[in-house]
């Protein structure tokens, strides 16, 4: 489909040239122009793909759509908290090498002193650091070191923990496009519920998507978004929706990892609800041509809640559709394609199952088989000194 739709555009632009400028390019400049407009072709698409990219951040849309979002409050990060969140010094100096070992996975030194891991919860979510709740002897010198070696940024979890206050005790994080929820396995409450800046420094360095973010992005700066954290949400009132060429096209179930029976006898009515919010407060007021919105129907006064904007494609998931259909010429045109889940065989797997494979794995020298072995070890010697204490 984009080979035509190139192919087309350079026999627009051929067409477009007077006669004898065709027969000039026909005789000894073909190949030269077509270098030329693919070159300017591809130079403003890719100029156009990055501006879109831009509109996508939440601090640069956020302000135009507050009366119909979540209360958000933003913090620039300093460099030194972007370069820990990389595994980089957060100092660096001339002789630096950022592309050196990472160091390794330490949480920030706060002022508060708050674990997001406290012992009790911790001990099933990494069994090679619980093998030290089997140890006879404890080391100080080395947890001192520990401390010592900890970063900390005291003025920002000062900002944050203020934030955090402010809106209720208990937010989300997400940076200029991507919330952590890959890490969420991570969480003690699996959720990015949080309340703390521990329980944000944790989730965010977790979280292969806000790597990438940081990694690959041209930004020179970066943003947090602490967003109003609610119980009360029902997934099943998720919906993202697909914009192309300005009109929307498609609405998916956000959640496609379950059956929502409610949900299909409301399709009708929600559907004429999205196309009315789109039409009404997004189309008028984001300039870009292709995107994805995703929004939260209240289930009492039925209010549409603008909860992000994603780039069209990139690594935005397309749910129940795939980009190919999406991007197909007519798709969606006329009639907005609505999809939700109508039975138990159409769920589809999602990030609830994204738990490292070495969490998993039962294997011979595994994490878990090393964990269940020392557990065991230490079982049996109980057994013994209670056996002789009885003696």
């Amino acid at each position: 489909m984009r080979n035509t739709c190139l192919m087309g555009l350079l026999v627009n632009l051929f067409f477009s040239l007077p006669s004898t400028d065709m027969h000039s390019m026909l005789v000894t400049g073909q190949d030269r122009l077509c270098s030329y407009h693919l070159t300017v072709f591809f130079s403003r698409h890719k100029e156009m793909e990055h501006e879109e990219l831009r509109r996508c951040q939440i601090h640069e849309w956020y302000p135009r759509f507050k009366p119909y979002s979540i209360r958000t409050l933003f913090h620039p990060l300093p460099d030194s908290f972007v370069r820990y969140l990389l595994g980089q010094p957060i100092s660096p100096s001339s002789n630096t090498d950022d592309n050196a070992d990472a160091p390794p996975f330490l949480l920030p030194r706060t002022t508060s002193g708050r674990d997001p891991l406290p012992r009790t919860a911790a001990t099933h979510l990494d069994p090679i650091s619980s093998l030290s709740l089997f140890d006879s002897e404890s080391d100080d010198d080395d947890e001192e070191d520990s401390k010592n070696k900890k970063p900390s940024f005291p003025e920002l979890e000062l900002e944050v923990e203020r934030s955090i206050a402010t809106l209720g005790g208990c937010v989300f994080p997400k940076l200029n496009w991507s919330s952590p929820k890959d890490a969420a396995w991570i969480s003690t409450c699996g959720n990015l519920r949080c309340t703390s800046f521990s329980d944000i420094a944790l989730l965010l360095k977790a979280s292969d998507s806000i790597a990438h973010d940081l990694s690959h992005s041209a930004l020179d700066s970066f943003v947090l978004a602490l967003r109003k954290y609610y119980d009360s949400l029902h997934p099943e009132r998720e919906f993202r929706c697909f914009v192309r060429r300005k009109q929307l096209i498609a609405i998916s179930q956000r959640d496609v990892t379950s059956c929502y029976p409610a949900l299909i006898d409301q399709k009708h009515g929600m559907k004429l609800l999205l196309e009315k919010f789109f039409d009404d407060i997004v189309e008028p007021r984001f300039e870009s041509n292709n995107y994805t919105f995703d929004v939260y129907v209240t289930k009492e006064d039925q209010r549409v809640k603008l909860l992000d904007f994603s780039p069209w494609r990139e690594f935005t998931l397309p749910l129940m559709f795939d980009w190919e259909e999406l991007e197909e010429e007519g798709f969606g045109e006329g009639v907005v394609d609505f999809r939700i889940v109508e039975s138990q065989l159409a769920v589809r797997p999602g990030l609830k199952t994204a738990v490292p494979y070495d969490y998993l794995d039962m294997g011979e020298g595994s994490g878990w088989d090393q964990f269940l072995k020392k557990a065991d070890e230490e079982l049996r010697t109980q057994q013994v000194q209670n056996s002789e204490a009885d003696v």
